[in-house]
């Protein structure tokens, strides 16, 4: 390990593509990548280490020279937000686990001053409450200086101070009211009266704080670590974006509020003993730091409740703009101020919502808010690609589709951001062709496939979502987390990152292979939960088959992914290995074709009963070319068109639309989108996790279509292997012409399609300089070359 640091980082950060980070790993003293550290994890001396506590730490020093650089490394557990003189310049640490625990490297030089400067970092832990997607160990803090000159602000006892905030206690989730699984930590309840206000600030008085615990030296990933839980990696991603964002509409009151306060403006003054609530539509729905600042208000209560949509007394949705003879349901934070004079609240952590409703009991004393916004969060994704076309509503699919995407990415990729924030990797395939499509950057996929690597247990399976702090395992999520593999390898041209997986895909692939019934030949009973789709006739997602054996739909799963990875395989020389899952894939079909193909109805069952017939079985018959290529056309025809078949929701949908774009459907993607149109017609303005009655109303897994648009209509696809040729392959269907731009490793795409008549087509092209691939439309192929082109494909074809 001694070595390995230094050039993974540089490799990781080797992309045209990408944007400078923000946090400078190209700056780490590579001695602190391969020997423990001087500096110290800190604690409080008294408080538990595993309890619910909101911690502030201090360090004051003096310097008589502006330095140009400062570098620092700056890790907590669980959490915590950095201050320097006062401005804030980080938040952390990116999740991970304990055996790859990030720290964040930053330059403090740009907010330094001459004479007396002070850190401060306040730190929580959420203890019993804590997220699901937060792992943890015990509540610490940590600062290394990268060179002699920054350590004099190395974490120890002796230099820092620290102080328990008995402000805050936490405000845990009524789940009774949601009535659904969710797992994102508690919300705030502050108590102002005793808050340290001023606690970040140069001036303030620390006297009085405590002398902080040590708990040891910290380490560094691959060294022994003594008694350190943590093993210390460098964050590999940028930032999250942080950017005010008012909140724009007054939806209803009780009272008469100026809303110049939303504006910071003007005030809202809510006299003595008064009750007043006040309902505010951020008309979109978005990820974000919500901040008050108010006056007096002695002996107050503001309660302010977040969620993503209103509801009906029968707890429906219905409408999302519609407010009438709804309520709100949702988790809470609680502000009890303490009478002084412009107090600041922002939550520790983001909330999701569109509509916050803030319930407010003044007591003796007058109060007045100055001010209402919130900062937006997420993964700083840019949408480089645009498309339009003539297609109904595509710009505003591809507005709310690239919303949803940015709401599910944060420091890992999630599967909805206010209900779990957990990175499961069946979504995290998805997202992450629509993150490498439209914004070009790849590094949140490959922290995603590093993790779920990290994540793997004794008998070889990835986690199913991962970072967590309490396991779960859906099998065939360690299949598509393969198939992610596979998908960087065809899209980054990267082979020796791809090839640190293979000894742990075959893991997983072995594990699958240990399942096979020998009696059948397709997967046996399998353990754990075999979610595929969210279908009523799938008990919690799970086809019936999986727990008694003979389900085609994950034995084709298996089979889908031994066929990418004898490809992939062979392409790294392990030909044996590659030979050996040839044979074991076309024994799984032969014998899912054999058990499960309905002659009657000539299509594929999900299992040897014969009793069900989804779509989900059909597409993977397709998928893996189970089917007789005489064949094919007709069993995908009557996947789209045979309505008793069980239809896919969102989520499979993505493997339906791969289906038919193997098969030559795509030019039918057009209609396929009617969900989404529908969606769009009942007001939501992220995609949801399944049809109505949703319980998410924003799902990574749904905001496919702008994969579908670059990908599909476009058809902008690898050729080979590190994206090193282009296919473009358009699939317009009743559209007549489309534009599209995305980024590409070697500079941007454009592709500029017009019918021509019934069955020609003009294609003004430009490729990066260096990249070649080829035109395909009605089965003509037509040869490009880096540079700007254009090709009139009919009776002739035509280059200039």
């Amino acid at each position: 390990m001694k070595n390995i640091w230094p050039a993974l980082l540089l490799l990781f950060f080797l992309n045209p593509i990408r944007s400078e980070p923000i946090y400078p790993v190209e700056n780490i003293n590579p001695d602190l990548l391969n020997q423990r550290w001087s500096a110290e994890w800190i604690s409080h001396p008294n408080h538990s280490l595993f309890d619910y506590g909101v911690f502030h730490f201090r360090r004051a020093f003096d310097l008589n020279d502006l330095p140009e650089t400062f570098f620092v490394h700056v890790s907590a557990d669980n959490r915590y937000k950095l201050f320097v003189n006062g401005q804030r310049v980080s938040i952390g640490p990116a999740r991970g686990d304990l055996e790859q625990w990030r720290f964040e490297t930053i330059d403090l030089a740009p907010f330094l001053r001459s004479g007396k400067n002070v850190l401060a970092a306040v730190v929580w832990n959420m203890g019993q409450e804590i997220p699901f997607a937060q792992v943890t160990y015990q509540t610490g803090f940590l600062m290394q200086g990268n060179s002699e000159t920054e350590k004099i602000v190395n974490t120890s006892p002796e230099t820092w101070r620290i102080l328990h905030n008995k402000a805050y206690s936490p405000l845990p989730v009524d789940k009774s009211a949601l009535r659904t699984f969710i797992v994102i930590g508690p919300g705030d309840n502050i108590d102002a009266s005793v808050y340290p206000w001023g606690w970040n600030e140069i001036e303030f008085d620390d006297s009085d704080w405590l002398e902080p615990q040590s708990l040891g030296r910290a380490v560094p990933y691959g060294i022994r670590q003594w008694s350190q839980p943590w093993a210390l990696v460098p964050r590999m991603i940028p930032a999250m974006q942080d950017s005010l964002v008012r909140i724009t509409k007054i939806a209803q009151s009780t009272g008469d509020p100026n809303p110049d306060f939303l504006k910071g403006t003007g005030d809202w003054t809510i006299p003595p003993n008064t009750r007043v609530t006040v309902l505010l539509d951020q008309e979109c729905l978005s990820t974000a730091y919500p901040c008050l600042s108010l006056s007096n208000g002695g002996g107050a209560t503001i309660t302010l409740t977040y969620s993503e949509a209103l509801f009906d007394n029968k707890r429906q949705k219905g409408h999302r703009d519609h407010i009438k003879g709804k309520s709100i349901i949702g988790y809470q934070d609680r502000i009890r101020p303490d009478g002084g004079d412009h107090r600041h609240f922002e939550t520790l952590w983001f909330r999701t919502f569109r509509f916050i409703e803030m319930e407010i009991q003044t007591a003796g004393q007058p109060l007045v808010l100055h001010d209402f916004h919130s900062r937006f969060t997420a993964y700083p994704f840019k949408d480089v690609a645009t498309f339009e076309a003539d297609l109904k509503n595509v710009e505003k699919i591809w507005e709310v589709g690239w919303r949803t995407a940015r709401l599910c990415a944060n420091e890992t990729y999630y599967d909805c951001p206010y209900y779990e924030q957990l990175q499961y990797a069946g979504d995290t395939r998805i997202q992450t062709f629509i993150s490498l499509y439209v914004s070009g950057d790849d590094r949140l996929m490959r922290k995603a496939i590093q993790q779920f690597k990290e994540s793997r247990n004794a008998e070889g399976l990835t986690q199913s979502r991962y970072p967590h702090s309490l396991p779960q395992i859906i099998p065939p999520y360690s299949l598509f987390w393969a198939a992610m593999v596979h998908d960087y390898w065809m899209l980054r041209d990267d082979p020796e990152f791809v090839a640190s997986f293979l000894a742990d895909i075959k893991a997983v692939l072995d594990w699958f292979e240990q399942h096979i019934n020998p009696a059948t030949g397709m997967l046996g009973p399998l353990p754990w939960w075999n979610f595929v789709d969210w279908v009523s006739p799938y008990p919690s997602g799970e086809p019936i088959a999986t727990k008694v054996g003979n389900s085609s739909v994950v034995t084709l799963q298996y089979a889908y992914l031994l066929d990418m990875m004898q490809e992939l395989f062979d392409a790294f020389d392990r030909h044996i290995t590659a030979q050996h899952f040839r044979e074991i894939s076309n024994l799984l079909k032969e014998s899912t074709l054999t058990l499960c193909w309905d002659k009657e109805r000539g299509l594929l069952a999900d299992d040897p009963t014969k009793e069900l017939f989804t779509q989900h079985a059909n597409v993977m018959g397709i998928l893996t070319d189970l089917f007789p290529q005489d064949q094919q056309y007709d069993i995908m025809t009557k996947i789209l068109t045979d309505t008793t078949l069980t239809e896919c929701t969102f989520y499979y949908k993505f493997y339906l639309f791969r289906a038919m774009q193997k098969q030559g459907f795509a030019d039918q993607l057009t209609e396929q989108l009617e969900p989404w149109h529908e969606m769009l017609d009942i007001g939501l303005s992220t995609f949801a996790e399944k049809p109505e009655p949703t319980r998410s109303d924003c799902h990574a897994w749904s905001a496919s279509p702008l994969y579908e648009f670059l990908a599909t209509i476009a058809g902008i696809l690898p050729a080979e292997p590190g994206f090193k040729k282009i296919k473009i392959a358009p699939a317009l269907g009743p559209l007549t012409r489309c534009r599209a731009t995305m980024p590409h490793p070697q500079g941007q795409i454009t592709v500029d399609l017009e019918r021509v008549g019934e069955t020609g087509l003009k294609a003004e092209i430009r490729l990066p300089e260096g990249l070649t691939g080829e035109l395909q439309w009605n089965n003509r192929t037509v040869s490009l070359y880096g540079g700007s082109q254009t090709v009139v494909v009919d009776k002739s074809t035509e280059i200039y």
